[in-house]
């Protein structure tokens, strides 16, 4: 089971400007290799513990033929939601505020900016259409290295055991749709795959597919929506077996 690809997407420029809960504007530095490695560490490491740790023991409770998809799962929606959180907690400690009009300049959650003309939106959008048809070929170029079919999402979903298990569970529905919102919503980068290594090879092209426009035209809009592609897909599939 894999997510893709550029973490988060925080203005990180020195100098960076911080705006604090009266509204003054502050100016940090920009991170040093060491935060850089700690952050990595905060939102990678635990997915890989809840992934190879914390998942056969939660297997091992539930019981069944597809246990160990049923805990990772679980596992993996958990860890994203913490990643969630860790954002919230890094944008509070640069800002000291969680306002959404700091929090969306502080993220680049804004229209692409053309950087010739300085310009927001119009036709900057349509890079998103040759981002998307690139990001869902890759994995048809780049080899995905071996690793166990119940551990992949995609083949679960298309197997005899994903669509008995989905069919009429809105329960499961509920969980794998929050597990979707979150990967669509964090934006990783190829090294943060230490809970699906095998996905590593094709995420690595993934993240020059994200990374490098989100950064040219200042918006993370651009890696979430290419990004999201996927778990569109994913979400519909997931409709169409819950419905079955």
């Amino acid at each position: 089971m894999a997510s893709a690809s550029p973490v988060l997407a925080v203005d990180t420029e020195a100098p960076l400007r911080s705006v604090g809960l009266s509204g003054e504007i502050t100016w940090i530095p920009q991170y040093g290799l060491a935060m850089i490695v700690l952050i990595w560490a905060a939102a990678a490491v635990p997915m890989a513990a809840l992934a190879w740790i914390m998942t056969p023991f939660l297997a091992d409770r539930i019981g069944g033929p597809i246990a160990l998809t049923q805990a990772l799962i679980i596992a993996l929606t958990a860890g994203l939601a913490w990643q969630f959180v860790l954002v919230l907690a890094l944008v509070q400690r640069e800002q000291g505020t969680l306002r959404w009009r700091i929090v969306r300049d502080s993220l680049w959650l804004r229209a692409p900016r053309d950087p010739r003309s300085g310009r927001s939106g119009g036709w900057s959008w349509l890079l998103l259409l040759p981002l998307i048809i690139a990001f869902v070929a890759v994995p048809a170029f780049v080899p995905v290295l071996p690793h166990a079919a119940d551990r992949d999402m995609g083949i679960f979903l298309g197997s005899p055991a994903g669509r008995l298990m989905l069919s009429g569970a809105f329960g499961w529905f509920a969980v794998i749709g929050l597990l979707l919102v979150f990967n669509t919503v964090l934006v990783l980068f190829t090294a943060y795959h230490l809970h699906a290594p095998w996905a590593m090879p094709f995420t690595l092209f993934d993240s020059m597919i994200l990374a490098y426009p989100s950064r040219r035209y200042r918006s993370a809009l651009i890696g979430i929506i290419v990004h999201s592609s996927q778990s569109v897909l994913a979400g519909a599939l997931l409709v169409k077996l819950v419905l079955s």
